[in-house]
């Protein structure tokens, strides 16, 4: 009984002494961080809008291969949400919203951690300084009440750790992008060149499906959506760890009623794959003919025509067709990419 006294005392001086301790801690905090990216507001600002983007490059969700994300429409803008849950911390989940946008200059988030109430408020501002943006963080902690301010202890070096991280992958990120965009701008479309392809090693899925005008792009942008989900999500691959989807199919099978192609993205080495839907599959160096083509996806079959009469013409032998989208596959009226017949 004497210790059960002197237990109850002594946790009763504990927790005095942590009260009185959390008095002196703020019942909220501020924090602003300055950063600066060297490419225009207009290239930075979707990264942050798009909460598919913002959490591709954000370390917080970025370096958590465990995170489980779901995102609600709308998928950018004031009104866009996602949440968050780790699949093996149970208490780890959250919400994060976009509650205000200016576009290209101002965006509010607010964060709600696990079952707490009160959310982080997260403003950020955009300045464009001669092709470079700079961009001020305003982060808002939670207030708490006084038994609970030991939560309000974050370290604002951890924080400043945190978006330094965030930046150099945004950096990163940013410099793919533009340099693809960069290189696109430098094609040559509906033109038939010559080049030598290198190998590449595909993860993916075979399929078939009708030819028909509408359904056939529709199967295309779901088994798109169906592979990329699994190489982003499950196997939590980054940016910079895969290349352009590929679909590979007979090259003259446009004119039969039904299509199988195989689609896969590229990925720079053979991993674990416990869903038996998805198969790894080499595409060996060869010649090709190519033609960079941009329009509607039916309108694709005129340059698949030429790759196949130029081959016949020369008196070569062909291979699949590969089609390379170099924008991602959503709209049917407007597609761009490479067509590839190798040759032998």
């Amino acid at each position: 009984m004497r210790w059960f006294k002197y237990g109850t005392f002594l946790l009763i001086l504990l927790l005095a002494v942590y009260a009185v301790s959390m008095y002196f801690v703020p019942e909220k905090k501020s924090y602003t961080f300055e950063k600066e990216v060297n490419y225009p507001v207009e290239k930075v600002f979707p990264q942050f809008n798009n909460l598919k983007n913002y959490t591709r490059w954000h370390s917080y969700f970025s370096e958590n291969n465990n995170f489980s994300i779901d995102y609600f429409t709308p998928y950018e803008g004031q009104g866009s949400s996602l949440s968050y849950r780790d699949k093996k911390d149970e208490d780890n989940f959250g919400d994060l919203f976009i509650r205000y946008e200016n576009p290209l200059k101002t965006l509010r988030y607010q964060l709600f951690e696990g079952e707490n109430s009160t959310p982080y408020l997260i403003d950020l501002k955009f300045k464009n300084l001669q092709g470079k943006t700079h961009i001020t963080w305003y982060i808002h902690t939670p207030k708490q009440p006084l038994l609970k301010r030991s939560l309000n202890l974050i370290s604002e070096e951890d924080l400043a750790a945190q978006i330094d991280k965030s930046m150099k992958n945004l950096a990163g990120v940013l410099a793919n992008k533009v340099d693809r965009e960069k290189q696109r701008e430098s094609l040559k479309f509906d033109s038939l060149i010559i080049e030598q392809q290198s190998g590449q090693l595909l993860l993916g899925i075979n399929v078939s499906t009708k030819n028909e005008k509408n359904s056939l792009f529709k199967n295309i942008v779901m088994n798109h959506n169906k592979v990329f989900n699994y190489v982003k999500m499950d196997l939590g691959k980054k940016d910079d760890e895969y290349g352009e989807p590929l679909l590979i199919t007979n090259a003259d099978n446009f004119k039969d009623k039904e299509v199988s192609y195989y689609y896969g993205i590229p990925l720079s080495k053979r991993i674990s794959v416990s869903d038996n839907n998805f198969s790894f599959r080499t595409v060996n160096p060869a010649k090709s003919y190519v033609i960079y083509y941009r329009g509607t996806y039916t309108g694709r079959i005129k340059a698949i025509q030429q790759l196949l009469s130029k081959a016949k013409e020369d008196g070569l032998r062909t291979g699949d067709l590969q089609q390379t989208f170099l924008e991602e596959p959503s709209d049917e009226n407007s597609t761009v990419m490479k067509l590839s017949l190798p040759v032998f």
